[in-house]
């Protein structure tokens, strides 16, 4: 069956969006586009597409089955609600609201229409998001208990409508709900409590480098840090198991995973060992017998399966992949995120 598309905004986001569906997706066509930005109305013109003169138009639009929301984060709410209204299935790109309470007015709307909204969390999809849960899920490293999850650039300004506080803009918001969205989708147990260190260093009015300490009640830990101002990064992803450590360096995916083996044990010496930390035993080199060095697994990732999957969803065929009740909880840890910064601890949740 073919669908027909519209796009609200078509700034950077919502010109690929209508690229990677044009490019992938064979039962969407994208129809046309709404944006209140003359540049952008000339770009959609330069494309092929349709340009809708009101937002009222768009709504009235029979032929469109399905809308992408990217616009400014702060505009999102009153999209969705009135697309839903007008019977139309929505995607919206994260982070898909300002708050936890303009999210359960979408998500109230949505039950009412029994329209289809979902939120467009692509990064679920990265190659080395999906290899370390393929680790995870498979247990082999035995019980992860620290995970440490980075991205660092070193440009420091925040580009655009994103360093606007109005907009909804900060590195929480747009860096950070992508990677809390991905440590939630990998610890299935509760959030217990939230820290945050968030930094302002080159904007007057938004976070721009940020630290966010996660405790689960299953008693994993976790770090994630998004960097406008790191000029050595640390590897994209640390993770600490009882029994082996994982390592991805960068989004080459480059990395590796050290395991301990099972059938060796390491024997203490009496002997004080010296090592370029002095003498020392604790911070000696594990004996190589005791460990193997696996390369990270092959794993087969695309971006456009978030769309394959809305097709499927439309025709009964699937469930949701990203689900608003995951969205709210991510904007539930968000909301104590901002907490622990206003009153400067650590915030308990149970989340």
């Amino acid at each position: 069956m073919k669908y027909t598309m519209a796009i609200i905004g078509f700034g950077g986001m919502g010109s690929w969006h209508a690229e990677n569906v044009l490019s992938h997706i064979d039962s969407i066509t994208v129809k046309g586009v709404y944006d209140i930005q003359k540049s952008a109305q000339d770009k959609a013109l330069s494309h092929g597409l349709y340009v809708y003169g009101s937002l009222e138009e768009l709504l009235e639009d029979r032929e469109i089955d399905l809308v992408t929301i990217a616009t400014p984060n702060d505009s999102h709410k009153d999209y969705a609600i009135a697309l839903l209204k007008a019977g139309k299935n929505v995607i919206c790109e994260k982070p898909v609201t300002m708050n936890v309470s303009q999210l359960e007015e979408i998500m109230e709307t949505a039950e009412k229409s029994g329209k289809i909204f979902s939120i467009h969390q692509n990064r679920r999809w990265d190659k080395d998001f999906v290899i370390i849960k393929t680790l995870l899920d498979q247990g082999e490293l035995g019980r992860p208990y620290f995970i440490e999850s980075r991205v660092q650039g070193s440009r420091r300004a925040m580009y655009g409508w994103r360093g606007h506080k109005t907009n909804g803009g900060g590195m929480v918001l747009d860096w950070g709900v992508h990677l809390l969205d991905q440590l939630l989708n990998l610890t299935d147990s509760p959030v217990v409590s939230v820290d945050a260190h968030l930094f302002n260093l080159y904007s007057d009015e938004v976070d721009d480098n940020i630290k966010i300490f996660l405790r689960f009640e299953n008693r994993v830990s976790a770090l994630c840090e998004m960097s406008t101002n790191c000029l050595v990064n640390h590897p994209r992803w640390h993770v600490s198991c009882t029994d082996g450590t994982a390592v991805i360096e960068d989004w080459s995916c480059k990395g590796k995973i050290v395991k301990l083996k099972a059938d060796s044990q390491m024997s203490w010496s009496e002997d004080i060992v010296y090592t370029e930390a002095g003498p020392t035993r604790t911070m000696a080199p594990r004996p190589e017998y005791t460990t193997n060095i696996l390369e990270l697994p092959e794993v087969q990732t695309d971006w456009s399966d978030y769309y394959k999957n809305i097709v499927n969803v439309m025709e009964g065929k699937a469930e949701l992949i990203v689900k608003p009740q995951q969205a709210l909880r991510v904007m539930k840890v968000i909301e104590k995120v901002f907490e622990s910064e206003e009153t400067g601890a650590g915030v308990s949740c149970h989340i």
